[in-house]
C-alpha cells in the first residue's frame, strides 16, 4: 500500500465517520423537534378545549346580614350550560342547593357521586371539595343559599 493510498483511505474513513456522526446528530435533532411539536400541539389542543368549556353563571340575588354578628346569607342563581363543569371548589360556609331545571351531577369528596334532578335539594358542608357537573343536553338551573362569614370569598377553586 502506497503512502498516497493510505492517506486517501484514512481521509475517506475519517470523512465517513464524521458524516455518520453528523447524520446521527441530525436524526436525533429531528426526532427531538418532532416530540416537541407533538407536545406543543397537545398543550394547545388542551388549552383550546378548556377555553371552549361553557362558562358557569353565578348571579347573586340577595346578600343579607343574619342575626349572627359578622355573618351573612347569600342567595345565588346558578346556571351550568350543557356539558359544563364548575371546577373543583369549596365554600367557607354550608351550601343548600335546590335544582330548578335539568340534572346536576355532584362529585363530592368523601361521598359517592350523585345526580340531582329538578325539584331535588342537596347539601354541601363548609370547606368540602366538590364540583357540579352538567352531563345533560340542557342547562342546569339551581338556587344556592350560603351562610358565610362576611368578607370571605363565596367560592375558592381547588385542584
Amino acid at each position: 500500500m502506497s503512502f498516497v493510498t493510505f492517506v486517501v483511505r484514512g481521509t475517506l474513513s475519517a470523512s465517513l465517520l464524521a458524516d455518520e456522526g453528523m447524520m446521527h446528530r441530525a436524526l436525533i435533532s429531528r426526532v427531538a423537534t418532532g416530540f416537541m411539536a407533538v407536545a406543543l400541539i397537545g398543550i394547545g389542543a388542551r388549552s383550546l378545549a378548556q377555553a371552549q368549556q361553557p362558562a358557569v353563571e353565578r348571579k347573586v340575588l340577595l346578600q343579607q346580614d343574619v342575626a349572627i354578628p359578622g355573618y351573612q346569607n347569600v342567595l345565588v342563581a346558578v346556571t351550568i350550560p350543557a356539558g359544563g363543569r364548575e371546577g373543583r371548589h369549596t365554600h367557607p360556609g354550608t351550601a343548600l342547593v335546590h335544582v330548578l331545571e335539568g340534572a346536576l351531577t355532584l362529585d363530592h369528596d368523601g361521598r359517592p357521586t350523585m345526580t340531582y334532578k329538578a325539584g331535588e335539594t342537596l347539601y354541601v358542608e363548609a370547606g368540602k371539595v366538590h364540583e357540579g357537573i352538567n352531563n345533560g343536553n340542557t342547562p342546569v338551573k339551581a338556587i344556592a343559599s350560603f351562610v358565610i362569614e362576611k368578607g370571605k370569598p363565596l367560592t375558592t377553586q381547588t385542584k
